[in-house]
């Protein structure tokens, strides 16, 4: 279902910032805000409506359960992304913005790395400063 309704690099953005944000099943106001703000900075909400993109993202969510690596390399092939660990960041951002990081939450951060062609070495790197920038951004301890 989601071939048929995501046709373009700023759905597959803003349906990715979804599935992140999305990952644990909740979305508190502060995630909301988070994605949001993602979203206008790279420039998303010029073409999208994001209230109708999240219905359409709402609607197909169940289909991905079964096959996300196949869900997160249809995705990337949309956005053809040229600074990969930039959008890894960007993901690695939102997935924090609870200031938790579940196992499925880590498992979708390895499976997106690998389908941006990020190896183990850079992803752990990467992963751990988001980390350590979420905390500096909570406690205040550098």
């Amino acid at each position: 279902m989601y071939t048929t309704q995501i046709k373009s690099q700023d759905q597959a953005l803003c349906h990715l910032f979804f599935h992140c944000i999305l990952k644990d099943g909740e979305l508190a106001d502060k995630e909301l805000d988070n994605v949001a703000d993602k979203l206008v900075a790279v420039g998303l909400n010029k073409d999208l409506n994001f209230k109708d993109e999240v219905i359409n993202y709402r609607e197909y969510r169940s289909e991905v359960a079964r096959s996300e690596e196949e869900y997160l390399q249809f995705l990337i092939e949309q956005i053809n992304p040229v600074n990969e660990l930039a959008l890894y960041s960007y993901c690695a951002e939102l997935l924090l913005s609870d200031n938790m990081l579940s196992e499925e939450e880590e498992s979708l951060l390895k499976h997106l790395g690998d389908a941006l062609g990020i190896d183990d070495q850079e992803q752990s790197v990467a992963r751990k400063l988001m980390i350590q920038r979420k905390v500096i951004e909570t406690e205040k301890i550098f």
